[in-house]
């Protein structure tokens, strides 16, 4: 064993002698060294190692991906010897001083993929290398874009101008967002380059979903820094030691012109194309000759040096959005009879509009709910069809005397049943649409199962005709698919009658994206499924439906029309005001210099939040008073020079015009607003609300102090208000698919009431995130607050309140510290806190809460009454009765604005306000709301209902509080005797029984059932599981499930759970969850029973509002309502 020892020596900063130092200081550990020498730093780095150990572990721990917060706290600026060695005079070769030398990137992503799959630790294996090898490439690829924009890595090509010029480092491709050699000059310029590697990188990651054997993708990273975009990727071996012609096996390099295919490449696409509906189509080169492609002209195919078949430019995976087309004229060859238009509903909305580029796109999740839609009316029509040819068939043997065949009386049952599931249709919904489904699947499948020869000429005849109806593109089946080509220019098709049918299906799609995705959207904002809360969980809500953000404009103007979605109209009105400010800051500040960066962007911000009248290039406007100190103290003068201020030419009424003009040409969209105040006023939101939008959009970091940006004369920004620029990071997301079917089996199971096995399959879940993910990642926060939820419905609130403690610090260090998802958590992090007795802490984490949603979306927003709720239900519980009346009035106040003055929320608020008021002594007005309550109750439950009753009793005993209260009063008034005010009888709340009420407002609501009805509620759903049965297998851990349905920072559904002897049995978690992408939503079947206590309706006081399910034989049954009413509140306890 060898020990090194490590001494002092006497080398000083001027002078450097090797000679040992007296006294001789000799150990053989650094920390032992520093510790004998310097007593400060033995204190000090005892305390520090104190302070790191006191820490929770998920504050240590690293994330995988970096998060950049828009604001930063003061700090000195100091000398980092360690950020030194990353800076080097030479910057030849900078690459090469990374430590462990440069990684084959490539070799590495694909050698994940190429993994084993075949058994599940196999499987864990292959996810774990997976993330971590592209965990590691983003960050270097993040690295490498800053260093190229800073102008520390040479060109590969330096003497082309500076947009035209490409980078390598770090064995990764760098390239500028921009239209090299008029590449897409026919598609929009560098309008259409700055859209392209975005498109690009949705292809990389669908095909990557697809993860099909023997088809590769370039490890793609798209980082948006200082107003560029700069698209990192990994580079195919052997891609520079030829021209790119020569390298082109499959597709085109000149955009159809010159078109090449590859039978391998046909094979490898051909099985992809299946999962992503696309059709494999000819088109025709210059040269006349007809190829066939199963991809768009685009992509390129090319085999490297290792043998690996590489795709790459995947910017046309998807089909065009016509939308945003001109339809006339696509190519000069274009016959009349290829040519289709918009419908008429398309066109009163101003479509098609003339886009900057012509990239516009479908989403993949709108493909999907397309293709969905119309199997299920080609389903429907078949069936219907084939029910009337089958009883014309009847009807002709009956008259005949013949005995019909076996299929007719196999017919003649399934219709019957068919019709009489119909009768039922009407008072279940949407489930009971899936069992029309399935029974319309069921008659297609018997009928054309050719038990009865006689009608297969017929059959096909109905499936033809079905298909034509839902514009299949075979006659003898269902084919929807989608040609990407078909509206690209320069390219040419051949049969014009499949090309006619082929575009017509790219318009169906996108009107389907109009009449049908946006109204369900609006919809589910109307019942309250879907509230977000800022513009990316906005953003995330309508990519669920596969819409565009290119339709927010069209979007707004529908929400305007809407009263109760106006706090969502503002959150549609921001962020449309941020992206266009994102576009016009992004060529502002391409057009400053480096040095000039703080200023610049302290110029725009004043501009834009304040009111510059004149251009002022003057250095005194962009320093604040302490800098002008310090130079002047220092005798020097800043560097900055004057030639370097075009920027400073900005005004306020310029920019605000340019940003109206921006929301005009790019989404449609007309701002009626000359300045920042007008914006303010008219959408009551807050500055520090727009000035969170842009930074974060933006990547602008400012100083973390109080800026005064209510005065209209006086600039707030200051050069050191800008402290730092950070990039914007786009990057497919792999998924550990094991752990996902293990939640979403859970899910199920907690659906259908089996907690404890839906806990333990979560907790698998768990396990499974942490093995591929490490210990941070959204979709491990997700589960814990999944965890954290089940915990506390089934009893163990220390359990749960560790769980969700977890929950939070993740979610802030992931998220972000003022993310919805992270308010979401705070939320019910002070649930958990409130059941263990831990009231001052609850308190805190609300108030955080709330501070934290009014700064994202300001006073006025559903979230904001529930938390108000809340509060006032604490600070009731400790006696701030004032206080507590305040937050409720202004809960009542948005309960009644967003959910109607009828509904059974607005009940509940109105029996709070009206227990605290009697509280405070006030009958009178307690009174006058508690008979609010009854008039509801009374309206929408009837008189006979337990909630009204209960609401009868309080308003007489309010009454009769109120006459003796007014008794004495008059007795005092008119003088008779001594007598004085009674004493108020005030019963404080115990805090079990608010604890009962935070349970109801937060979605989860304790009530017993009786065991008779717990049997009826076994046999109805073991009835319907048998039916269910039929058609669909119970989910299992190794088998994929579809994606949940989206619904975003919503706590309004609610979670009815029946304590028994034998345990507890809850609903769903109702929030969103990032693990499956969307948020579960309860999917139990609906019975009915004649117990008013143990049926729901569309709230969970209702005796009609919910869906109801329950256990099997020895458990407890378990009462949900979903969230998707606009009455969704919660009874009185």
């Amino acid at each position: 064993m060898y020990l090194l020892s490590v001494s002092v020596f006497r080398s000083s900063g001027e002078e450097f002698n090797p000679r040992p130092a007296y006294p001789s200081h000799l150990n053989h550990s650094l920390i032992d060294l520093l510790s004998q020498v310097s007593s400060s730093f033995k204190r000090n780095f005892s305390t520090l190692i104190k302070r790191r150990g006191s820490r929770h572990p998920f504050e240590r721990v690293a994330t995988p991906y970096q998060l950049y917060s828009w604001c930063s706290p003061p700090l000195e600026h100091t000398i980092d010897a360690i950020r030194a060695e990353d800076t080097f005079s030479s910057k030849l070769g900078y690459e090469e001083h990374i430590p462990g030398q440069t990684r084959d990137w490539n070799e590495e992503l694909q050698t994940t993929r190429e993994l084993s799959r075949k058994t599940l630790p196999d499987r864990l294996l292959r996810e774990r290398a997976i993330f971590k090898v592209h965990s590691d490439f983003v960050a270097a690829a993040t690295r490498g874009a800053l260093a190229v924009l800073d102008g520390n890595v040479m060109a590969i090509n330096p003497g082309e101008e500076a947009k035209m010029q490409m980078f390598i480092w770090n064995n990764i491709f760098f390239s500028l967002g921009f239209d090299v050699r008029d590449h897409y000059k026919e598609l929009g310029g560098d309008a259409a380059a700055f859209v392209a590697p975005k498109n690009d990188l949705q292809g990389v990651r669908v095909y990557s979903a697809v993860d099909l054997e023997g088809l590769y993708t370039l490890g793609t990273v798209v980082i948006d820094y200082r107003g560029y975009r700069v698209t990192a990727q990994s580079i195919i071996p052997g891609i520079l030691e030829r021209e790119q012609d020569q390298s082109v096996v499959y597709g085109s390099v000149d955009f159809g012109k010159t078109v090449l295919s590859h039978p391998k490449y046909m094979e490898l696409l051909g099985k992809a194309a299946q999962q992503l509906k696309i059709l494999p189509h000819t088109v025709i080169n210059d040269k006349g000759d007809s190829v066939e492609l199963c991809s768009s002209v685009e992509c390129k195919g090319i085999i490297g040096n290792d043998s690996r078949h590489y795709i790459l430019d995947l910017l046309r995976t998807f089909p065009p959005d016509v939308h945003f087309l001109s339809l006339k004229g696509i190519d000069s060859s274009d016959e009349k009879d290829t040519q289709v238009e918009l419908n008429s509903e398309s066109k009163a909305m101003g479509f098609p509009v003339i886009h900057k580029h012509k990239l516009s796109c479908l989403r993949q999740e709108l493909i999907d709910s397309f293709v969905e839609s119309r199997y299920m009316m080609f389903i429907k029509n078949a069936a219907h069809h084939l029910q009337q040819l089958t009883l014309k068939k009847q009807q002709q043997d009956l008259a005949t005397n013949q005995n019909p065949a076996p299929a007719s009386q196999q017919t003649k049952q399934l219709t019957n049943h068919s019709e009489g599931e119909d009768n039922e249709k009407k008072e279940v919904g949407d489930e009971e649409d899936e069992m029309e489904a399935d029974e319309a699947k069921k008659i297609v499948e018997n009928l054309t199962g050719g038990e009865k020869k006689e009608l297969e000429e017929s059959t096909k005849e109905i499936v033809a005709k079905a298909a034509r109806s839902v514009g299949s593109l075979k006659d003898c089946e269902f084919d929807i698919r989608f040609n990407p080509d078909v509206f690209s220019p320069g390219v040419k098709h051949g049969d014009s009658e499949q090309l006619r049918r082929q575009r017509q299906l790219v318009v169906d799609a996108a009107e389907f994206l109009v009449t049908i995705q946006i109204p369900a959207f609006i919809r589910e904002c109307l019942d309250h499924s879907t509230a977000p809360m800022d513009g990316v969980t906005l953003s995330e809500a309508l990519h669920s439906r596969g819409i565009n953000i290119r339709y927010l404009g069209k979007i707004a103007d529908r929400l305007a029309r809407l009263p109760a979605l106006a706090y969502l109209h503002t959150i549609a009105v921001i962020e449309l005001w941020g992206r266009a400010v994102k576009h016009l800051f992004t060529a502002y500040i391409q057009q400053t210099q480096l040095m000039s960066l703080a200023p610049a962007g302290a110029h725009f911000l004043n501009c834009l939040l304040c009111n510059v009248l004149t251009a002022n290039t003057s250095q005194d406007e962009f320093q604040s008073k302490n800098a002008k100190k310090r130079n002047k103290r220092k005798g020097r003068m800043n560097r900055l020079t004057s030639d370097s201020t075009e920027w400073a030419t900005l005004t306020t009424r310029i920019l605000w015009n340019q940003i109206r003009a921006e929301l005009k040409s790019y989404w449609d969209y007309e701002l009626n607003c000359d300045t920042v105040e007008e914006v303010c006023e008219t959408y009551s939101v807050h500055k520090l609300t727009l000035l969170r939008s842009f930074c974060v959009k933006t990547g602008v970091q400012i100083l973390l102090r109080e800026y005064t940006l209510d005065q209209k004369h006086k600039l707030a920004f200051f050069e050191e208000d800008i402290v730092n620029m950070f990039p914007s990071v786009k990057h497919i997301n792999p998924r550990a698919t094991d752990a996902y079917n293990f939640y979403t089996t859970g899910q199920t199971k907690i659906q259908q009431g089996f907690l404890k096995e839906g806990y333990e399959l979560i907790s698998e879940a768990l396990n499974l995130l942490n093995n591929v993910y490490g210990a941070m990642h959204p979709e491990i926060a997700q589960c814990l607050r999944m965890l954290a939820r089940l915990s506390y419905i089934m009893g163990d609130h220390a359990e749960a309140l560790s769980c969700q403690q977890k929950a939070v610090l993740m979610s802030e260090r992931v998220n972000g510290i003022d993310h919805p998802y992270t308010i979401t958590e705070y939320t019910h992090l002070a649930l958990y806190c409130f059941a263990n007795s831990q009231v001052t802490t609850s308190l805190k984490l609300l108030y955080r809460a709330r501070y934290l949603a009014t700064l994202i979306c300001g006073e006025n927003h559903p979230e904001i009454a529930l938390l108000d709720s809340n509060i006032s239900l604490i600070l009731h519980a400790v006696g701030e009765y004032e206080l507590s009346l305040r937050f409720l009035e202004k809960a009542l106040a948005l309960n009644v604005q967003y959910y109607g003055s009828k509904s059974l929320k607005v009940a509940v608020s109105y029996h709070l306000v009206a227990r605290t008021q009697s509280c405070m002594g006030d009958f009178r007005s307690a009174l006058q709301n508690e008979k609010e309550t009854y008039a509801i109750y009374k309206q929408q439950l009837g008189e006979e209902h337990e909630k009204t009753r209960e609401s009868s009793d309080c308003l007489r005993h309010l009454t009769h509080q109120a006459v003796v209260l007014q008794k004495k009063m008059n007795e005092i008034y008119s003088g008779r005797g001594n007598t004085g005010l009674p004493p108020i009888q005030i019963q404080p709340p115990s805090m079990g029984s608010v604890l009962d009420m935070l349970n109801v407002i937060n979605g989860v609501l304790f009530v017993q059932i009786s065991q008779i009805d717990i049997e009826n509620f076994k046999a109805e759903m073991e009835k319907r599981a048998s039916v269910l049965d039929n058609n669909n297998s119970t989910p299992s851990p190794c088998t994929s499930t579809p994606p949940l349905n989206t619904s975003t920072c919503n706590h309004s559904s609610t979670e009815v759970t029946t304590a028994q002897q034998n345990g507890h049995v809850s609903g769903e978690e109702s929030s969103k969850a990032v693990l499956p992408s969307s948020t579960p939503t309860t999917t139990d079947s609906t019975t009915s029973s004649s117990d008013p206590s143990t049926t729901t309706g569309n709230d969970p006081s209702s005796p009609s509002a919910g869906k109801v399910s329950a256990a099997t034989a020895g458990k407890t049954a378990k009462v949900s309502s979903s969230s998707s009413s606009n009455q969704n509140g919660a009874p009185v306890s």
